[in-house]
């Protein structure tokens, strides 16, 4: 809303006006905003949610300082969302498609996820939504997502390409003249790194485009259902969803702000995105927003974020990821949240397939999500093959931990982008 009211200005000659044209301005004034209402309108949320009440429900798993985070405000997630959507309305162009999306995307899963926290606070339970219906929610952005970039002319891409002079033998990357709307992503580890979905496709003769980007519509809701729960799996810990996350977004701002100029997409050889640019204000939000939750979240949390929190921050990651066309470094890029879902998913498979065979049930670790495997003492009656380490790790030094590795994901993920 500025914004426009900034562009009102611009013929008035009053100084500074011109200044919310500049990406980078705005996205500095978006990330202050964002901090500054985490910061203090999150201690009036939090005082609320107390007075209502919203405690979080604790099972008991015998894992060190559990029994003490009883009682403590749940549903905190509504700080992020607050400090994420004021800011980008504020300082954002809502004309531009690639902000919309992102701005539906943050209402849709906060929308899921309190949905869930109210079903579980109201029932006392932790059970909240079932499972398809999480996944229904999730699946219904994803198809949003996909018919979006598929139907609005404002969604293009220029393709980059390398040409090499005859006489100095320089190489110099150009883009196609024409913007073009395809199902294309990038890889890492290859010199021309994009990735057409109708290669896998071109059996299907004059169906291949079609088929292209329905392979395109599968790998976008398998991302989004992946990133969201794993996200979701990650927040188990003081702080650690939030810090886990934090590199992780600033990585994708970066990525969006190289693919979203022209000079710095072609110095480095990759996809130019017009007008992806913006992303890059709403992201710079969404940092301020988790810098200033963790000012509360931190070991003693004062508020947990709930689903209502860590779907919304898996879907925004995936969400955006998807949109600068870099879905598939997600797995690297969130590896964190990758490995809890994989642990899940193994240890749940692994019990099933030992209790059918042998009528017992057994465990790879000692419990899942794979943070909690680190907090619970080893040899001490749990059939697990993972018993490493016998001794709990201290939780404000797992969460260290879990962020370090996060920005080794991140270090890597780039590293991937220019080896090639």
């Amino acid at each position: 809303m500025l914004y426009y009211l900034f562009q009102l200005l611009q013929d008035s000659g009053l100084p500074g006006v011109r200044l919310m044209t500049y990406i980078s301005f705005r996205s500095g004034v978006a990330f202050v905003l964002a901090l500054c209402l985490a910061i203090f309108v999150g201690r009036t949320i939090i005082d609320r949610l107390r007075k209502l009440q919203v405690g979080e429900i604790v099972r008991k798993l015998g894992l060190e300082g559990q029994s003490e985070k009883a009682g403590t405000p749940t549903m905190g997630g509504i700080i992020i969302i607050m400090s994420v959507m004021i800011p980008s309305l504020l300082v954002g162009n809502l004309s531009n498609v690639y902000m919309l999306l992102m701005l539906l995307t943050t209402v849709w899963l906060g929308a899921l996820g309190f949905t869930d926290d109210y079903l579980k606070l109201r029932r006392h339970n932790k059970d909240g939504m079932s499972g398809k219906a999480k996944i229904a929610g999730q699946l219904g952005l994803g198809a949003i997502v996909v018919a979006t970039m598929y139907f609005s002319p404002d969604i293009v891409m220029k393709q980059n390409s390398e040409v090499c002079d005859l006489t100095t033998h320089e190489t110099e990357v150009v883009y196609s003249y024409h913007e073009i709307k395809a199902p294309q992503t990038t890889i890492p580890f290859v010199k021309d790194n994009n990735f057409d979905y109708t290669w896998l496709t071109g059996w299907m003769g004059k169906w291949a485009e079609t088929g292209g980007w329905i392979l395109y519509a599968l790998v976008t809701v398998f991302a989004i259902v992946a990133t969201s729960n794993g996200a979701n799996l990650t927040d188990g810990l003081d702080g650690l969803c939030t810090g886990v996350s934090t590199p992780i977004v600033i990585a994708l701002g970066i990525m969006a702000y190289l693919g979203g100029n022209v000079i710095y997409s072609a110095y480095l050889n990759i996809m130019y995105i017009p007008g992806s640019e913006e992303l890059v204000v709403f992201m710079s939000a969404f940092v301020g927003a988790l810098i200033g939750f963790l000012w509360y979240n931190a070991s003693p949390a004062e508020v947990f974020m709930g689903d209502t929190g860590s779907l919304t921050i898996g879907g925004i990651v995936a969400v955006f990821a998807i949109l600068i066309r870099k879905e598939l470094l997600l797995p690297l890029l969130c590896g964190i949240y990758m490995i809890e879902d994989l642990s899940v998913i193994l240890q749940t498979g692994y019990f099933k397939l030992t209790r059918k065979f042998t009528g017992t049930g057994k465990r790879i670790f000692k419990m899942t999500p794979l943070h909690h495997h680190f907090q619970k003492q080893g040899n001490a009656g749990i059939d697990a093959l993972i018993q490493v380490p016998l001794n709990p790790i201290k939780e404000n030094r797992l969460v260290v931990r879990f962020c370090i590795i996060s920005v080794l994901f991140v270090a890597l993920t780039f590293v991937t982008l220019k080896v090639r």
